[in-house]
């Protein structure tokens, strides 16, 4: 059962590394929005493992947030294609976190 996430995120991995040739720390919001919208949820829970240093016990990621994040970076990537997608995905990341802590 655990291996099915991973082997998706390395299929996944493959497939934008052969499309995208620079690191996902370097892509811009238009290039992230150029990926299938049935692979964001995945490039956003790649790309937070690796935002926390690879480490999978740091990086253990809700579903629900996943989503919202998701939805939330498609949003002000929309607003600003040129804009650091790393950035953005670390700033979302703050905000879902801080209403998290709210709740």
């Amino acid at each position: 059962m655990l291996l099915v996430p991973l082997i998706t995120a390395a299929a996944v991995t493959t497939t934008l590394a052969a499309e995208f040739p620079k690191p996902v720390t370097q892509w811009t919001c238009a290039e992230f929005l150029s990926v299938d919208d049935e692979l964001k949820p995945t490039v956003i829970s790649w790309a937070t493992t690796s935002a926390k240093g690879g480490q999978p016990e740091a990086a253990a990621v809700d579903i629900k947030g996943i989503e919202r994040v998701t939805t939330q970076i498609i949003g002000e990537c929309t607003k600003a294609p040129e804009a650091s997608f790393w950035t953005r995905l670390k700033d979302e990341w703050k905000k879902v976190e801080a209403e998290t802590e709210a709740e």
